[in-house]
């Protein structure tokens, strides 16, 4: 830590600003700020151009850039943890493309965390906090059978076409608007007796498996995406695996992590590190490219438990993206010929978070009958970035039209992704674009199922 961060307190000054809720506070949060990896940040700005938000808005404060001379200004006490600060943090996608760019490493990920980690927690301290906050990660994602009931009630919900009906009287436009164009993407959800039928332990068929897989199922990728955790573990077992649905698993954490929330993401770290401790798996198998980001960062989350942040350690070393494992595996054997143009949109967490951008696209390239084509931009953001889509919908809305540009260039058949949130934002930017008779979004472990 430098030197400005041996101060104990952080206080507030205040200023001549007309932003709302700025009054002085005294927060002890100076220490949550590593001043090294902000003085790593060598002003250079070839994170500027790989940045979506400064693209959209040539603003130096919503870059990685100026971003880091704000939190800087925080950390050095010459600016306030205020509403501006706070908006310029989240205003931010977290996509992590300016650590690709960067040419010092800078591990902005983890900063602009901290960043919403010290408004959060003033926040609380002023007893602001907003209640829903309180229900969305203490009250619903730390639980995985309160997840399990809101699918069941989404599901029935559909099923009594309520949505449709919802759709056709324009009682859906009741709901906020990102609400309800977000509706239009969601797929029908697997009924609570499809979901009781899944079978805790898949093995392959006609051999011996060679490695046994804890699959990481996710929180709402086990609701809204149900047939694409099976398609995983059916295209794992294909490669000679056995697959375990491991018991007493959570949600990953990155949405607490990524919306300031530290210590919940810690607890959830904690359940998922002990849950496959318990499992005895060789490998940790996810199918999200931000839940595998987060699982493979368990290990520094732990600076101050020196017991936890050993066993998480081990518990990183296990953890696989599926794309990473199978490029691993031997080849599939595909039964059927696709026949279809298909292009590839990276999971900003796979690609910057874990480097992992060749596997995928060789994968695609193996399924016979498919005519690949690379997009340009590939590795953009789309917009999704989480709960992104909702609580900065414009913004977001505009990155993902200016992807859809890119997307119909390659007049591909299929748009292929390794994310449920990227899945859902390119379903509705097809459905924007007017393209829904033209092409079809797919998560690339469905589209292997297919071809197997």
């Amino acid at each position: 830590m430098g030197a400005d961060a041996n101060m104990n307190t952080l206080t507030t000054k205040p200023q001549n600003s007309t932003t709302p809720g700025c009054e002085s506070t005294n927060i002890s949060l100076l220490g949550k700020f590593d001043m090294n990896e902000i003085m790593n940040c060598m002003q250079c700005g070839f994170c500027l151009p790989a940045c979506p938000t400064y693209r959209q808005t040539g603003k130096e404060v919503a870059s990685p850039r100026g971003r880091i001379a704000l939190m800087k200004g925080v950390a050095q006490e010459s600016l306030e943890v205020d509403n501006e600060f706070e908006a310029n943090m989240y205003l931010c996608l977290g996509c992590r493309a300016c650590e690709t760019a960067c040419p010092a490493g800078v591990p902005y990920g983890s900063l602009v965390e901290t960043a919403r980690e010290v408004v959060e927690t003033r926040k609380k301290e002023e007893k602001k906090a907003p209640f829903i906050r309180d229900i969305i990660f203490n009250k619903v994602f730390p639980h995985p059978e309160r997840i399990e009931k809101l699918g069941t009630a989404l599901w029935a919900a559909q099923s009594a076409g309520l949505q449709t009906m919802a759709q056709k009287t324009g009682l859906i436009n009741i709901l906020p608007r990102p609400m309800a164009e977000m509706q239009q993407a969601v797929d029908k959800v697997a009924s609570p007796a499809e979901r009781k039928k899944r079978q805790k332990v898949m093995k392959p068929e006609g051999q011996k498996a060679t490695l046994k897989v804890g699959m990481f199922k996710g929180c709402i990728m086990d609701v809204m995406f149900y047939e694409t955790n099976q398609a995983t573990a059916r295209v794992l077992t294909k490669a000679g695996c056995e697959v375990v649905f491991v018991d007493d698993q959570a949600c990953c954490g990155a949405l607490h992590a990524h919306a300031g929330e530290k210590d919940g993401a810690v607890d959830l770290a904690k359940r998922n590190i002990e849950a496959f401790e318990k499992a005895g798996v060789d490998f940790i198998v996810n199918n999200a490219g931000g839940c595998g980001a987060a699982l493979k960062e368990y290990h520094h989350w732990f600076h101050d438990e020196p017991e936890w942040k050993e066993r998480a350690m081990k518990f990183v070393s296990k953890v696989r993206d599926a794309n990473e494992l199978l490029a691993e595996l031997p080849e599939l054997t595909f039964k059927k010929e696709l026949n279809v143009r298909v292009t590839y949109q990276d999971s900003c967490h796979l690609a910057h978070g874990q480097g992992i951008r060749n596997q995928p696209r060789q994968l695609i390239r193996s399924i016979p009958g498919v005519e690949y084509i690379e997009m340009i931009n590939a590795d953009s953001c789309c917009g999704s970035a989480g709960i992104y889509n909702i609580t900065n919908f414009d913004m977001s809305m505009r990155i993902l039209d200016d992807k859809m540009k890119d997307v119909r260039q390659t007049k591909a058949h299929i748009i292929v992704t390794s994310n449920p949130g990227c899945l859902l934002q390119m379903k509705q930017g097809i459905i924007r674009a007017g393209m829904k008779d033209q092409m079809e979004a797919v998560h690339i472990m469905d589209l292997l199922d297919r071809a197997l």
